[in-house]
């Protein structure tokens, strides 16, 4: 699969790197935006999710882009219930989100956005659901040490080590990666990108 005309990828994520891969589609290029990502009071984790992908179009849409270029972006929310599971950015925060994980099932949400070249802006919701297995401290200790919770939305990720506690999942895995394949491909055939 190749696109049509230049893809601007609005993300450093390695993860959806990899992804546009493993389809065959190589950015023209890749930025990294900088957002305030802080969920506004009372805020759906399914809103949060499309807010963050638009938000991170409308940021990308400031830099100096190729002419007929389209950008994408994607958001990825971990969430139990109402509640969005931050980033874990330090050990604490990816204990309280592994913690507040433990033994229970768990939505991960995310939202895609296109910009074409045009101006016009599509978006798609996708949602998967997780059910992770009961941990025990030394569980937590272990994961913590391997790092991996790093950057992670919900303290985790489950294509690392963070898989062996995984025992149920419904839905795409590659939306709890970063980006649902599926979805991806669609927008872009559907938007003459592929």
């Amino acid at each position: 699969m190749t696109t049509l005309s230049p893809l601007v990828l609005a993300s450093a994520s390695p993860r959806r790197r990899d992804l546009l891969a493993q389809i065959g589609i190589v950015p023209h290029s890749i930025l990294s935006t900088d957002i305030d990502e802080t969920p506004r009071r009372g805020e759906v984790p399914a809103d949060y999710a499309l807010r963050m992908a638009r938000e991170k179009l409308d940021a990308a849409s400031s830099h100096d882009l190729p002419e007929g270029a389209a950008i994408l972006t994607g958001d990825t929310v971990v969430a139990r219930g109402r509640l969005i599971l931050p980033k874990a950015e330090d050990e604490a925060v990816a204990r309280k989100c592994l913690a507040d994980l433990s033994g229970r099932r768990h939505r991960v949400i995310g939202g895609i956005g296109l910009r074409l070249a045009n101006g016009r802006v599509v978006t798609r919701l996708v949602k998967s659901r997780v059910t992770m297995k009961r941990l025990s401290p030394e569980d937590i200790d272990a994961y913590i040490a391997t790092g991996d919770w790093q950057g992670k939305a919900g303290g985790y990720a489950i294509q690392g080590p963070a898989a062996a506690f995984i025992s149920h999942m419904e839905g795409s895995y590659s939306n709890i990666v970063g980006f649902s394949l599926y979805d991806l491909s669609a927008m872009l055939r559907g938007n003459g990108l592929a």
